[in-house]
C-alpha cells in the first residue's frame, strides 16, 4: 500500500477568490471539481492544476477556523532572474497580496509576501542551487522535526534529498516540488494553514491503517463531505486521506 500526493490545500474563508488570487499569480488552470476526472478522487473545494512534476493539485477548501500565527507551512517560488522576481512580486501585490514582515530583515534577498486570505509565501531570489529544477513552486517549506520529514518520506514514497542539522527534505522520484522541514522547535499553531490531502492506491481504511502504523494519528473530528479520514502526522498537522470515487 502507499499514497500519492493528491493536493496541497489551502484553509480559505472564500476559496473561490483565493484559487482566483494563485491561479493569476503562477499561470494555474483549474482542475475538475468535485471531481477530478483524471484522477478519480472526490474532493470537497477548488482544485488547480499545480502543473508541477510532483503531479499535484492546489487545493482551496473552505473552512471556519481563524489564522491565528504564522503558517507552519508556506510556499518558496522561484525566480530566473532579479527582474523575474520583481514581475513576480509586482503581480501578486496587483493581485491582492502584501508584503508581510516574519522577521526577515530589511537585507534579505528574498521577498516574504501574504496571499490575502494572510498566507505567506517567499519569493526566492534567483541563483538558489538547492531549488534548481524544482519549478516555479520551489519547495512547500514546513516548520517541522526530523522524525516528521522521515514520516513523510515514507508516506509518500519520496526519497529524503536532504537530511542535515535536524533539517529534512524530501522529493518526488518525478522531481519538482521539494517539501523541506526546518526542524525545532515548532511554531505555534496557526488555526488555519497549508494541508496535504493524499490518495490512496487501494483501499483506503488499510492504507489509514499504514498511516497510522508510521506514526500518524486519527483525529475525533468528522470525516468532510468528500469522505476524507483526517489524520495527524507525528508533529501534530492534520492531514487527509481521500476516497476513490467509483467509476
Amino acid at each position: 500500500m502507499s499514497s500519492r500526493l493528491f493536493a496541497l490545500s489551502f484553509d480559505a474563508r472564500e476559496p473561490e477568490r483565493l484559487a482566483r488570487f494563485w491561479a493569476g499569480l503562477l499561470g494555474l488552470e483549474a482542475a475538475d471539481a468535485p471531481h477530478d476526472e483524471t484522477a478519480g478522487e472526490a474532493y470537497d473545494g477548488v482544485l488547480l492544476l499545480s502543473g508541477n512534476d510532483a503531479g499535484y493539485r492546489l487545493g482551496f477548501r473552505a473552512s471556519p477556523a481563524r489564522k491565528t500565527d504564522q503558517n507552519r507551512l508556506h510556499f518558496d517560488l522561484t525566480s530566473s532572474s532579479p527582474d523575474d522576481q520583481r514581475e513576480l512580486v509586482a503581480r501578486a501585490l496587483d493581485l491582492g497580496g502584501r508584503h508581510c514582515d516574519v522577521g526577515q530583515g530589511p537585507d534579505a534577498s528574498h521577498v516574504v509576501l501574504a496571499d490575502p486570505e494572510g498566507n505567506e509565501f517567499c519569493v526566492i531570489e534567483p541563483g538558489n542551487s538547492f531549488l534548481a529544477g524544482c519549478g516555479r513552486i520551489g519547495a512547500l517549506a514546513c516548520d517541522g522535526s526530523r522524525a516528521v520529514g522521515y514520516f513523510w518520506s515514507e508516506a509518500l514514497g519520496w526519497p529524503l534529498v536532504w537530511d542535515q542539522d535536524e533539517e529534512t527534505a524530501v522529493q518526488s522520484p518525478d522531481g519538482g516540488t521539494k517539501i523541506t522541514w526546518g526542524g525545532p522547535p515548532l511554531m505555534p499553531d496557526p488555526g488555519r494553514d497549508l494541508h496535504l490531502d493524499l490518495t490512496p492506491d487501494d483501499d483506503q481504511e488499510a492504507e489509514v491503517e499504514r498511516l497510522v502504523a508510521l506514526g500518524a494519528k486519527r483525529l475525533d473530528v468528522a470525516r468532510g463531505g468528500d469522505g476524507a479520514v483526517p489524520l495527524a502526522d507525528p508533529d501534530g498537522n492534520a492531514f487527509r486521506v481521500l476516497t476513490r470515487r467509483r467509476r
